[in-house]
Order: C-alpha cells, then sequence, then structure tokens
C-alpha cells in the first residue's frame, strides 16, 4: 500500500516551515484563475473572519478549510504539486498584497503580521531572517509565459508597466481589496491577514511517488480540469527538448497541437490531446508487432523505458501530422479529400463503435506521404474494406472487445506493409445471415443507424451530408400508428432495417406519427414552411414520394433489399468465405 502523510495545517504552519518548497512543475496547466474566482474566495475569507461585519464575532476555535494540496518529494527534495497550485498561488498572491500594504504601519500587530507573512513567503535562514532572493514556491510550468511575472511579483511586489498577466490582474485586484478593507476596517486591518494565516486550513497530502499523488488528484478532484495523461506527456517533451536546446520551439508547437486537438470533433471521446496520443500508441503497438487485446493504460505505454517514444525526433511532427488528418476529416476538407471519400468517412462516423478510428489512424501514419497525404484509389478501397467487416462483425460478434483481435491483427499488418484482408475472419454467408435476420434492430443499438446510413449512400444521387447536422432513424410506417392500428400482422416488423430511413432531426419531429400519406408531404416540404419546404437531403427520399403505400410489404421487400445489397458489399470486399 502507498504510504501517505496527512496532517492538516494552517498556512502558517504549512508555509513557515523551513522545509516549505513547492514546486508547480512544468507538466501543470497555467495559472487560470480570474477576477469571479478571486472575488470569491475574498467574501469566503472575510465573511470567515468577520461574522457580519462584526470583528468580534470572531471565534478563535473556528476554522476555514480551504481544500487540499496534493504533493510528492521529487528528487530535488522539493514538494511538486499535483493539486492545489491555482489555490496555492492565489493565497501567495493574497499574501504578497497584504504584505506590501502593512510596509509603512508601525503598530505591534502589524508588525508582527507582517513578519509572519515574510516567513511564508521566502526562505529564512538559521536566525529566521528571509532570504529576499529566494522563495517557498517556484514554477517550472511548460506553457505558461508569465511564471516569471508571477516569481518576480513575490519577490520584489512590483508590476511591469504595461503588464496584462492573470498574476498581475489578480494581484491588483487584492491590492484594491486590502485598500477597501483598510480604510473600512483601520483599527482592525491586521487581524485579517492573521486570521487567514491562522484560522485557515489546508489539507496537505504528500504521497510517495508522482504516479500515487496522480491517482490521489483524481480521486479527490471533483471541480477544474483533471490533470491529464498529455500534460505529463508535455512534461517530458519539456526535458528533452530542453537538452538539445530547443525549448522554446516546443512551446510553439505544442500550443499549436492543442489549438487543432481541441477543434477537432473527431477527438472528443475524453481529453483531446489524451485520445491523440491514444491513436497514436495504436500505431507504436503496431509496430512493435503487438497484437495483445489487453491495452495498457496510455502513461503506463508511454513512460516505457522512460518515455523512450517522446524523445524520437518525429514524435511531434507524427502528432501533428495525425491531428490535422483529423481536423481534414471533421471538417470535411474537399480541399483534401475528394467527395467520395468524405462520403465513405461520413458513413464511419456512425459505425457501432470507434475502433475504426484508430485502424484509420494507423493506416494514416504508416502510409501518408511527406506532405501528409494519401494515395486516393488505396485509401478509399482501405475505408469500403474496414467499414464491411466492422460492420458485420458488430452484428455476429457483438462487443468492441470482440472487434480488437481482428483490428489489432491488421494494425500490424498495415505497418508490415501486408494488406487488409481479415483473411482469418471471413464470414460463412449462411451463418451471417442467420444473425442479421435474428438481429433486432432497435433505434437504441448503434448498428443499426450505422447500416441505415451505409444503405443511404448505396443511392448514386446521394450527396454528400454535413456531419455537423444532426440525422434521426425514422420509422417509415410509424410506431404510433401501430400501437394504434396492429394492421401489421408480424408486429417485429416495425422495428426491422426496411422500416428505418435516415432524416433530418427537424423533418423527423413532425413527421414521426403521421400517416404515410401524410409523411410524404413532410418528406417533400410540401407541409413545412420557409427555408424548410426543401425536399429532404437523403436522396432514398425521392423515391418514397412516389409510392402509393408504406406497408408491411414494402417493409419486407425493403429489409431483403438492404440485407441484399449489403452482402454483395460483403463479397465485393472479399469477406465471404
Amino acid at each position: 500500500m502507498s504510504k501517505l502523510n496527512v496532517d492538516q495545517k494552517t498556512i502558517f504552519e504549512l508555509l513557515s516551515d523551513k522545509k516549505a518548497d513547492f514546486l508547480i512543475p512544468d507538466y501543470q496547466r497555467p495559472y487560470a484563475w480570474d477576477e469571479d474566482q478571486c472575488q470569491t474566495l475574498w467574501d469566503d475569507l472575510f465573511t470567515f473572519s468577520f461574522p457580519n461585519n462584526d470583528y468580534d464575532a470572531f471565534n478563535q476555535n473556528e476554522e476555514y478549510f480551504l481544500g487540499s494540496i496534493v504533493t510528492f518529494k521529487n528528487d530535488n527534495a522539493q514538494s511538486e504539486v499535483i493539486d492545489g497550485q491555482q489555490r496555492l498561488t492565489t493565497i501567495m498572491l493574497i499574501l504578497r498584497a497584504f504584505y506590501d500594504k502593512f510596509a509603512c504601519m508601525q503598530d505591534a500587530n502589524s508588525k508582527q503580521t507582517r513578519d509572519r507573512i515574510e516567513r511564508c513567503i521566502w526562505k529564512t535562514d538559521e536566525f529566521g531572517s528571509a532570504d529576499k532572493s529566494t522563495l517557498k514556491i517556484d514554477s517550472e510550468v511548460a506553457t505558461d509565459n508569465d511564471k516569471d511575472e508571477f516569481l518576480d511579483l513575490l519577490k520584489t511586489g512590483s508590476v511591469k508597466p504595461g503588464s496584462k498577466s492573470r498574476y498581475v490582474n489578480n494581484y491588483q485586484f487584492y491590492q484594491n481589496k486590502i485598500d477597501a478593507f483598510i480604510k473600512d476596517f483601520s483599527s482592525y486591518s491586521p487581524y485579517f491577514p492573521a486570521r487567514i494565516l491562522g484560522s485557515c486550513i489546508l489539507l496537505p497530502i504528500e504521497a510517495e511517488s508522482q504516479d500515487t499523488a496522480l491517482r490521489i488528484f483524481s480521486t479527490l478532484n471533483d471541480r477544474g480540469l483533471p490533470l491529464a495523461d498529455a500534460d505529463i506527456f508535455k512534461a517530458q517533451f519539456y526535458k528533452y527538448y530542453g537538452d538539445i536546446d530547443k525549448k522554446d520551439d516546443f512551446i510553439s508547437e505544442w500550443k499549436n497541437l492543442e489549438e487543432i486537438t481541441s477543434s477537432v470533433s473527431y477527438l472528443n471521446t475524453g481529453t483531446p490531446m489524451d485520445e491523440l496520443f491514444a491513436r497514436y500508441m495504436y500505431f507504436l503497438r503496431a509496430k512493435e508487432g503487438n497484437k495483445s487485446t489487453t491495452t495498457e493504460a496510455l502513461r503506463k505505454f508511454y513512460e516505457r523505458n522512460k518515455y523512450q517514444y517522446l524523445k524520437q525526433p518525429g514524435t511531434i511532427s507524427d502528432l501533428k501530422s495525425l491531428a490535422l488528418f483529423w481536423k481534414s476529416i471533421a471538417n470535411q476538407d474537399s480541399q483534401r479529400f475528394p467527395d467520395s471519400i468524405l462520403k465513405k468517412l461520413f458513413i464511419l462516423t456512425y459505425a457501432p463503435n470507434g475502433m475504426w478510428q484508430n485502424i484509420v489512424s494507423v493506416y494514416f501514419l504508416h502510409n501518408k506521404s511527406p506532405e501528409g497525404t494519401l494515395k486516393e484509389a488505396e485509401f478509399s478501397f482501405f475505408l469500403d474494406r474496414i467499414t464491411a467487416f466492422i460492420y458485420a462483425y458488430a452484428i455476429t460478434n457483438s462487443g468492441v472487445n470482440a472487434l480488437r483481435t481482428p483490428i489489432y491483427d491488421e494494425m500490424v499488418n498495415i505497418v508490415n506493409g501486408i494488406e487488409v484482408t481479415f483473411a482469418k475472419y471471413k464470414f460463412n454467408e449462411n451463418q451471417a445471415r442467420s444473425f442479421f435476420n435474428n438481429f433486432k434492430f432497435t433505434n437504441q443499438r448503434n448498428i443499426t443507424r450505422s447500416m441505415i446510413t451505409w444503405y443511404a449512400y448505396t443511392f448514386p444521387g446521394q450527396k454528400l451530408l454535413d456531419v455537423n447536422e444532426i440525422f434521426h432513424l425514422e420509422h417509415i410506417y410509424s410506431k404510433k400508428r401501430q400501437e394504434i392500428e396492429g394492421s401489421l400482422k408480424n408486429a417485429e416488423a416495425i422495428e426491422s432495417l426496411g422500416n428505418k430511413i435516415l432524416l433530418e432531426g427537424n423533418i423527423n419531429i413532425r413527421a414521426s406519427d403521421y400517416r404515410f400519406e401524410d409523411k410524404k408531404k413532410i418528406y417533400s416540404g410540401e407541409q413545412r414552411r420557409g427555408k424548410n419546404q426543401e425536399i429532404s437531403k437523403i436522396s432514398e427520399i425521392a423515391e418514397f414520394i412516389g409510392y402509393d403505400k408504406f406497408e408491411e410489404e414494402q417493409i419486407v421487400d425493403r429489409n431483403k433489399e438492404i440485407l441484399d445489397k449489403f452482402f454483395e458489399f460483403l463479397k465485393n470486399e472479399d469477406l465471404i468465405a
């Protein structure tokens, strides 16, 4: 079991300790508190110290809990801050602001309070005197251009002309608050910082390692953004590029990478940068020849052999290429991909799981040109094959974990220059048709939307749909009509693929409960107003408008047509044994 040192302390006890030496590490995020958060903290501290604006109402036995500070001792015996950096930084700014305001005050309480603050901000010598050149907090945040300003501010209390950093803004905010406080409570001015120092509590939690500290943080933290794996990786990159004297270049590249990933919808399954590193991990695993279906945790994978993969010269450029590739897909970039490719990618957007994104990432990284392009014909063929396989496998071998075995096999084949064939996993047509015929295609199952989206694009007139537009699954023969009339002899036909179609969300809402003759008018725009009068963008709708009826016979016929087309697709992709 991991060892922890946990001991509740006042701010003064924590910061005045001669061994206090805090480091905000390079992988942390920049200081982010704004005026609203500073105001909330000030109000909380003031209300605690002066209940009902009454000095005498303060109870010295009461304490105000400010939260936890999670740290671990690094190799330099510094307390590396994993959680609590924003809080700790802001407390330091408040104390420094009070320290400056008390510089000219000669009463004993003010002088004593100032001396106590001094011992919290600066390290002291063996006689207890402050060394004004050595702070008790340091910051190495790689992407924080203003960290030096924070440290200078603590040392000198002076603000550079024209500075607009968050540190300066918040420091000046507290200076103004202290000015107003001293004006209203002049005789009690030393008591406020004294009560902050002596009665406001922090819970320092010192872990035995960085890994333990991060796990504690993930468990405790319910505010703000948790520290991502990518933040840890950033630190390793920062050290590596520092060693080769390219630290500034790295910071610029990293910021650019964060900007790209934050705008890509295909990287929104978690923290965007973590997701990008996960996609890249599958490429690296494949290059290792690793087909194991047990995937290591992201940080565990990259920290192997002292973060060897992060210290390779091409890693950042690979990550950037991969991020731009997915950005182009998310933006349906017609300059990069022809419509025929974008249509196939749209279909995969509705795949029953996200495994396709991993194998596509591996394919791209292995086959991209130096300019980051792919050969269209080969890429188109690859997309068709993985679509056919993934969609069929989702029904014949349900569960995303089941898909790992064939997909991981093919990832290794890709990096070895072998064509993706799924040769070991081809389908027996009779068995596969039996699975499809007995499968319940409810709207709650992802594969239902997957199949209907694929079918929509089998119509030659189907144009590329906007990936950001909302499309629903429409019951052509209304579920409500079946509930009222019960006219379908086979009630299960209502949920078959033959009774489903992709439809714009705004049209589907209007069409959901109508008879077929009324639905046709809504599909065509005849019963809609303004800009909604246009016919649905789903090409097959044009055929429906010409139908006289859509009853059980039509559902059965259309269901057979969908399945026949799909099995023809499987045969064309050589996936039938």
